[in-house]
C-alpha cells in the first residue's frame, strides 16, 4: 500500500515536472510599418510593447518606422504585409490601383490644422500667393486639400514645401514658411514650444457635417493589412484589434504615465500637453472601432477622396474589412 501511495506521488511528480518544463504557446509574430514620431501612428506602440499588449495577446509585433513617401511604397508593394500608419484613403487609392488590402479597423479620426506666425495670414485665403510647407504624401494633407476646397481655396496657388512629418515643427519654429499645415500630437508639441503661433480655422465640423448629412466621424487611421495576409492568419486579426483596444483604454486610464512613454526624452511641459490632449480627445480623434462598423462614413471619406481627384474611381467594398 506505502508502495503503491509512493508510486502515485512520483508519477505525479513527474507529470508536473513535464508541465513545468514544456514550452510556452509560441507567440505569433507580426511585423507592422508604422510612421516615425511624431505621429498618430507611432502614439500607441510605446504603450503596446513596454506593457506587452501584444505578449498578452498572443503576438510579438515588430514596429518599423518609416517616413511617410517609405511607408506607402514598402507596404503597397507588399514588403510589409500590415500597416499600422493606414490612412483610409490611401488604402483606397492601393485598391485602385491594383494591391489587395483591407482597412481593419479604426485608431482615430481626422483632425488637422494650417498653423503661423505671420500676421498678414488671418483665412486659408491668405495663402494664395505664399508658401505652405506641409507633408504632400500623407492623406492628412489630401483631407486638409478637401477641406480648403470647401472654403473656396486653391491649393495650386499656394507654393506647397514638401517635407517628412518631423520637419514640419523645424518649419513653424523657424517661421521659414507663411503656414505650416499639420495634426495631432505634432500640433500639440509645436504650441507647447510657441503658443503664439495662431491656427487658422478649418471648419471641420461645420463642413463635414454639412456635406455628410450630420454625421461628425471622419475614420481617418487605422490598422490596415494585404488581403492575402489577412486569409491567411484570420485569427490574429481580433488579436491585433485587442492590443490595440487595450493600448487606448491604458492610454486614456493614465495620461500621465502614457506619456512618459510616448515623450520619453520630452520636458514636463511637453508630457502636460499630451496628457491634455488625451483628456480631451477633441484633436486626438481616439475612436476604436472596427472598419465595418464605420462603413458609411469611411465611403463618405473615399468620396471626398474622389472629389478632389485623389481617388480616380471607387474603392471595392472589400477595402472594408468585415469582422467575423
Amino acid at each position: 500500500m506505502a508502495f503503491s501511495k509512493l508510486m502515485q506521488s512520483m508519477v505525479g511528480v513527474a507529470a508536473l515536472t513535464l508541465v513545468l518544463s514544456a514550452p510556452a504557446h509560441a507567440l505569433d509574430k507580426v511585423s507592422i510599418v508604422v510612421f516615425g514620431a511624431p505621429s498618430l501612428g507611432a502614439l500607441l506602440q510605446p504603450i503596446i510593447k513596454t506593457n506587452k499588449l501584444d505578449e498578452k495577446n498572443g503576438l510579438d509585433i515588430d514596429f518599423q518606422e518609416r517616413t511617410p513617401d517609405a511607408y506607402t511604397a514598402q507596404f503597397n508593394s507588399g514588403e510589409f504585409q500590415v500597416g499600422g500608419s493606414a490612412a483610409v484613403l490611401t488604402v483606397g487609392l492601393a485598391d485602385v490601383r491594383g494591391v489587395k488590402v483591407s482597412y481593419l479597423f479604426n485608431l482615430f479620426d481626422f483632425w488637422g490644422a494650417v498653423v503661423t506666425a505671420r500676421p498678414d495670414v488671418k483665412t486659408l485665403r491668405d495663402l494664395e500667393g505664399k508658401d505652405l510647407a506641409a507633408a504632400r504624401g500623407t492623406t492628412n494633407f489630401i483631407m486638409f486639400d478637401w477641406f480648403a476646397r470647401q472654403q473656396g481655396v486653391d491649393l495650386a496657388k499656394v507654393a506647397v514645401m514638401n517635407t517628412a512629418t518631423p520637419g514640419l515643427l523645424g518649419y513653424a519654429l523657424a517661421d521659414r514658411a507663411a503656414g505650416v499645415q499639420l495634426w495631432e500630437p505634432a500640433y500639440t508639441a509645436l504650441l507647447s514650444k510657441k503658443p503664439e503661433l495662431r491656427t487658422l480655422d478649418l471648419q471641420i465640423e461645420q463642413r463635414w457635417t454639412a456635406y455628410s448629412g450630420g454625421s461628425r466621424n471622419i475614420p481617418y487611421l487605422g490598422v490596415a493589412a494585404h488581403q492575402a495576409w489577412i486569409d491567411k492568419n484570420p485569427a490574429l486579426v481580433p488579436k491585433l484589434y485587442e492590443t490595440y483596444r487595450e493600448a487606448a483604454q491604458t492610454l486614456t486610464r493614465d495620461p500621465a504615465a502614457a506619456a512618459q512613454l510616448i515623450l520619453p526624452k520630452g520636458t514636463d511641459e511637453d508630457r502636460k500637453a499630451i496628457i491634455d490632449l488625451v483628456k480631451s480627445n477633441e484633436r486626438l480623434g481616439l475612436n476604436i472601432r472596427w472598419a465595418s462598423e464605420v462603413r458609411k462614413e469611411i465611403g463618405q471619406v473615399y468620396a471626398a477622396g474622389r472629389s478632389t481627384g485623389f481617388l480616380p474611381s471607387d474603392p471595392a467594398p472589400a477595402t472594408i474589412y468585415e469582422k467575423k
